[in-house]
């Protein structure tokens, strides 16, 4: 099993990628931390292959949570999970040593598909029984190129925020019918600002619109998580 250690300083957010972890076979989640000095603390005690990073934390940057770890001897690899689309920050990270750079927000599919990826990176470099160096630069090109990714995450219409469309993916993930009204409160928005968020993603299908019917005058729409396909 792959020892998997989720660095997010939102709860929600924290629990959700470690639900996508849990789902990918070969994977096990080792444990949470919301700040980086507490996931310094956590790695000095257990034995961990992967991070999932967050670069915003409230105590210190991601990347430089990576150069105290490298410090400290700690050889995790780690996948950046981040709304940063700071060019500079991802040129830091692949000199950091980081494998993935994903984009927030993403659907399983794409989380998945990064873990599968790293998983057979692992799988091509590990050490076979007297076995220490590669046999040429083929089995070096494969072992790179478990890692890299097809499809892209399409643009979001404009106006819309990727950490805001996160946080309503995170609420309407918790299972229950939720309404415009419950996703404004949840997420500190106005109600139309987050009927524009929710119509999004029933354009692509993630979300199934219901009527919900009350007291008098026309009824409330509620919507229902439908599961993870495409990218939103």
């Amino acid at each position: 099993m792959i020892s998997t250690f989720v660095v997010e300083d939102d709860p929600v957010l924290a629990e959700a990628h470690a639900a996508f972890t849990r789902r990918v076979p070969g994977f096990e989640v080792a444990g949470i931390a919301g700040l980086g000095t507490e996931a310094l603390r956590m790695l000095a005690t257990r034995e961990v292959d992967l991070l999932l990073l967050d670069l915003y934390l409230p105590d210190v940057h991601g990347l430089d949570l990576c150069r105290a770890m490298r410090a400290r001897g700690h050889q995790a690899d780690v996948i950046v999970v981040t709304s940063a689309r700071d060019l500079a920050l991802v040129r830091s990270a692949v000199a950091l040593g980081v494998v993935h750079y994903l984009l927030k927000p993403f659907s399983f599919a794409a989380f998945s598909e990064r873990l599968h990826g790293y998983a057979e990176y692992r799988r091509r470099i590990a050490d076979e029984p007297g076995e220490t160096t590669a046999a040429g630069q083929d089995d070096v090109d494969q072992a790179f190129a478990a890692l890299r990714h097809a499809p892209r995450t399409p643009p979001l219409p404009k106006g819309l925020a990727a950490a805001t469309l996160e946080a309503v993916v995170a609420r309407l993930r918790t299972g229950t019918r939720v309404s415009a009204a419950d996703i404004a409160d949840a997420v500190g928005v106005s109600r139309p600002t987050a009927r524009r968020y929710l119509d999004h993603l029933s354009a692509r299908r993630l979300v199934q619109r219901e009527p919900r019917y009350g007291g008098a005058g026309r009824p409330e729409f509620v919507y229902r998580w439908l599961g993870d396909g495409p990218p939103v």
